[in-house]
């Protein structure tokens, strides 16, 4: 009999007690197995979960947010409600900060980053987001735009499939939940590897990090995080750097990095954020 390798029973079994950050790459799984958004609603809370959607980023809102209203009401969820906020002023209103304070997940959905931050920066509603998953009383996702705001130095857009170069990048000011990473999305599905590699020349004291869609980085409080999904993580560490031209050069000159250290992470694959060191999914064989 040939030998098969099955994932741990710790990676198929949510721990449901635990919050966490789920930074999705975008077009994660809606019909089908559905992991990524069950893991969501597993650590929010599973059947007691009250989840809210916050589809700030789309130019469809409602459209967007109510198949995620569907789906987390079809697993069980005990509340699921949609804060269509779309305005600053929205942020000081007592019925969005009450359901903020008293919800356990947080779902941010995809559409432009840019629209995502002008909106929920630095507001009260922001605040309480922030502080609740610091406590560990709040599990948040987001997913494409909405994984892109996790960082502080946040990617807003750019182009795709080039050398890497200062003007392949544009950069804004994220939200910061994860300030330590920059965030790139539909990572290999449209070849953003030099406009990542571009972010972090620029900003070398972060940590690059890459999502392939259908994929999610699932980053716990401890430090680590795990890889779930279809795709791979690509983590792009510029801790050793010895040498970057990028102060020097024109916007549209190539960039030249030096012992920039490069992991690619699958499923079960972990990495810790603080340690830089990287551990391989854990497999049980069985004949």
């Amino acid at each position: 009999m040939p030998q098969l390798e099955v994932k741990s029973l710790e990676m198929r079994t949510p721990q449901a007690t635990k919050t966490a950050v789920l930074v999705i790459g975008g077009a994660e799984d809606k019909v089908h197995g559905r992991e990524i958004l069950r893991t969501f609603f597993v650590r929010a809370g599973g059947n007691k979960a009250y989840i809210t959607i916050i589809p700030s980023a789309s130019r469809e809102p409602a459209i967007i947010a109510g198949r995620y209203v569907r789906i987390f009401e079809e697993m069980g969820a005990e509340k699921v409600e949609i804060l269509d906020i779309r305005e600053r002023e929205q942020c000081e209103n007592p019925e969005i900060k009450a359901s903020l304070e008293a919800c356990s997940g947080v779902f941010l959905t995809g559409g432009d980053q840019l629209r995502l931050c002008g909106v929920l920066s630095d507001t009260p509603a922001m605040e309480i987001i922030r502080q609740r998953v610091r406590a560990g009383q709040l599990t948040l996702a987001g997913t494409s735009a909405g994984a892109a705001v996790m960082g502080h130095h946040m990617i807003a857009g750019g182009g795709s499939g080039e050398t890497p170069n200062r003007s392949l990048v544009d950069m804004a000011t994220g939200l910061g939940f994860i300030p330590e990473v920059v965030v790139d999305q539909h990572f290999h599905n449209r070849n953003r590897m030099g406009r990542l590699v571009s972010a972090i020349a620029a900003h070398p004291d972060r940590l690059g990090i890459g999502i392939d869609e259908d994929t999610c980085a699932v980053f716990e409080r401890d430090g680590w995080l795990q890889v779930m999904g279809k795709g791979s993580v690509t983590i792009v560490d510029p801790t050793e750097l010895t040498h970057t031209n990028e102060p020097n050069v024109s916007a549209n000159e190539p960039l030249t990095l030096h012992n920039l250290r490069l992991h690619i992470l699958s499923y079960g694959d972990r990495f810790h954020l603080y340690q830089r060191t990287v551990l391989p999914a854990v497999h049980r064989i069985s004949s």
